[in-house]
C-alpha cells in the first residue's frame, strides 16, 4: 500500500456512523469538494440505490450542515474528466 492509499484509509465516509474505521480497500470512493459535505468520501461502488441519471448528473444528499439545515441537502455532481471528485453545486430544502 503506497502514502496515498493510507492516507485514503483514515478519511470519513458519507453515511458511516462515526466509530466506522473509515473508507474500505475493497470500495471505490469519489471525494465530495466544497460546500457543507467537503472532504468527506461518497461511496460509489457499484451505485447502489442510484438511478442512472443521479450517477450522471449528481446526487442530493441528506446533510444538517446546509443552508436548509436540518432535512436539507447538499447537491454534488462529478467533475467532468475526473471521476472520482465530485463538486459541490448548491444546496436544497
Amino acid at each position: 500500500m503506497d502514502r496515498d492509499d493510507e492516507q485514503l484509509l483514515r478519511r470519513r465516509v458519507y453515511g458511516a456512523d462515526h466509530d466506522q474505521p473509515g473508507p474500505r480497500p475493497d470500495r471505490r470512493y469519489a471525494e465530495l469538494v466544497g460546500g457543507p459535505l467537503d472532504g468527506l468520501l461518497l461511496d460509489i461502488t457499484g451505485w447502489t440505490g442510484w438511478t442512472p441519471d443521479e450517477v450522471d448528473t449528481g446526487v442530493a444528499l441528506t446533510t444538517e450542515l446546509g443552508q436548509f439545515g436540518a432535512g436539507g441537502r447538499a447537491v454534488y455532481a462529478p467533475r467532468p474528466g475526473v471521476p472520482d471528485r465530485w463538486d459541490w453545486t448548491g444546496d436544497t430544502p
